[in-house]
């Protein structure tokens, strides 16, 4: 049952990191009349095992010192005792939040045989009931949660990796210590990690980062189920929150779970060697057991993507985003058209490409500042962004420009030598601001524009119009806002690399309906 709604479901969300709880009129009011009766009373007791778990889950390091906090404890008093105290109340939190079985099938391996457990689907904080059941194996945690009361206590308790993953040294130690505690042939307990490492709806499983397979190591992949009618544990990026997922929890009689321990994967050379390869590997092995689809989606920081031939897509286009807010502040057509132009006009001019919140504004027509701010912020991290990134990802979902008018316009901004060719960090670049969010990984696309010498502006054509591959990225990605998934219409160049016939219309607009690109047709969009 769990399987035919998982395939179901993909139909109802356009991507994985969306998921809404549909309840009928009889489910709210049966979860409003359970909610207020049974929320308080588990709430309390859950938060009262916290309360209890806090003293004695700093008693585990206390007055130890730096070093012997950096080896593991696995004997002594510290052990025998506190450990299953700690384990015991993790279990009753969970218990009394309404997970009150948790079937198990399969074997869990020790930790000298698998020294990882990779766990998925990650569904909720609330998957963090598997910790109980597998002796609290040590997991790696966000720097900022040593902060949070109790969890700070659990995670010391824990021996947890922190990584800050804003400090790019800190990333660094991380790898360095998991590697270490992987590759100690028992020395250290054994270690759980979710590999998506964000939560989704389930309905896919998404591309595995490689952290749980940097050491080479064997793996046990376990799979968390949650077959219950009504799937309230769940909390993604979009959609029902994690108060309502509690909540909703909590209203019901009892949640099932069942954790299912899979064989022990041991990695080939060639995975060893190829961490992404050996992620890849067991990502598809627990996704066939699930039956469910393995994609290639993935959370890059606070940005939902999706992977293309080495390009990351932005499920939610920042360029979509901006036509909306362009709109809502009462721009028309012809005005957000008109704003476009001013943003050409910029960059050929003087003053250059680049612009703050304040030149922003007036460039786009703007009467709210903080709108300026608010599209500055889609694409900048800073006050200052690239006018070059929101004309051309803009121009490209609005069906304004046909998509060879749209290249021959992206290939003058970036050819910085005007040497009529790309190097590989204009390819960069340039695909970065088509899709409207950075590109690191143009390796792979930059090899097929090379093929005949420096990459040209028809070699740009040909590959993203002809290659398999890239083709997906023209019918699925450039699509005008409510249409279907079709190439947009061919339309007359603007001011930049204008070589067809036709000309710009008589307000010098950089954007004209008066003619068609003369270029060969695009494709039409192919089944997957």
């Amino acid at each position: 049952m769990e399987r035919r709604n998982s395939h179901q479901a993909t139909s109802d969300y356009p991507h994985p990191f969306v998921h809404k709880l549909k309840l009928t009129r009889a489910q709210r009011i049966r979860g409003m009349v359970l909610g207020s009766i049974l929320f308080p009373i588990r709430f309390f007791l859950a938060a009262l095992c916290f309360l209890i778990m806090w003293p004695i889950a700093r008693l585990r390091l206390a007055g130890l010192s730096e070093e012997e906090r950096s080896r593991p404890v696995t004997t002594g008093w510290r052990r025998w005792l506190l450990h299953p105290i700690i384990r015991f109340l993790s279990r009753a939190v969970f218990f009394f939040l309404g997970f009150i079985w948790v079937r198990v099938k399969g074997r869990r391996a020790g930790h000298k045989e698998a020294p990882v457990l990779a766990v998925a689907p990650h569904s909720s904080f609330l998957d963090m009931l598997v910790l109980p059941e597998t002796q609290l194996a040590t997991v790696v945690s966000r720097s900022e949660n040593q902060s949070i009361p109790v969890i700070g206590a659990l995670l010391e308790f824990n021996q947890s990796v922190l990584v800050n993953r804003k400090n790019p040294e800190s990333r660094k130690q991380a790898v360095v210590q998991i590697k270490e505690r992987l590759t100690s042939n028992g020395y250290w307990p054994q270690m759980l990690m979710f590999p998506e490492g964000t939560t989704t709806n389930g309905t896919v499983l998404i591309k595995f980062k490689p952290g749980a397979f940097l050491a080479g190591v064997p793996v046990q992949p376990v799979l968390l189920h949650y077959p219950n009618k009504l799937d309230t544990v769940r909390w993604t990026h979009t959609g029902t929150t994690w108060v309502e997922a509690l909540w909703h929890t909590c209203s019901q009689f009892y949640t099932n779970v069942t954790i299912e321990y899979l064989p022990v994967y041991t990695p080939s050379q060639k995975e060893k060697d190829d961490p992404n390869l050996y992620a890849d590997n067991v990502q598809k092995l627990m996704a066939k057991a699930l039956g469910i689809p393995a994609t290639d989606h993935v959370m890059e920081g606070r940005v939902l993507t999706r992977k293309l031939g080495g390009l990351s897509l932005p499920l939610e286009p920042p360029a979509r985003e901006t036509l909306s807010l362009l709109h809502k502040d009462g721009l028309r057509e012809s005005e957000v058209e008109a704003a476009l132009s001013n943003m050409i006009d910029r960059c050929q001019s003087e003053q250059g490409w680049r612009a703050g919140v304040d030149e922003l504004a007036p460039l786009l027509g703007l009467t709210d500042r903080q709108t300026a701010a608010k599209i500055c912020g889609l694409y900048s991290k800073d006050d200052m962004v690239d006018l070059r990134q929101i004309y051309l990802s803009v121009t490209s979902v609005s069906g304004l420009l046909g998509f060879k008018s749209l290249l021959q316009t992206a290939f003058t901004l970036y050819d910085r030598e005007c040497s009529g060719s790309l190097t590989a960090v204009d390819v960069s670049d340039l695909m970065g601001a088509l899709v409207g969010s950075p590109q690191y990984h143009t390796e792979e696309l930059y090899t097929e524009l090379s093929r005949r010498g420096a990459p040209t502006e028809q070699d740009l054509f040909r590959v993203l119009t002809t290659h398999p591959t890239y083709q997906k990225l023209i019918s699925e990605y450039f699509t005008p806002e409510g249409a279907e998934s079709t190439p947009p219409p061919s339309l007359t160049k603007g001011k930049l690399g204008n070589n067809n016939e036709g000309s710009p219309s008589d307000n010098g607009t950089a954007l004209s309906y008066k003619t068609a690109d003369n270029g060969s047709p695009l494709p039409s969009k192919k089944d997957d």
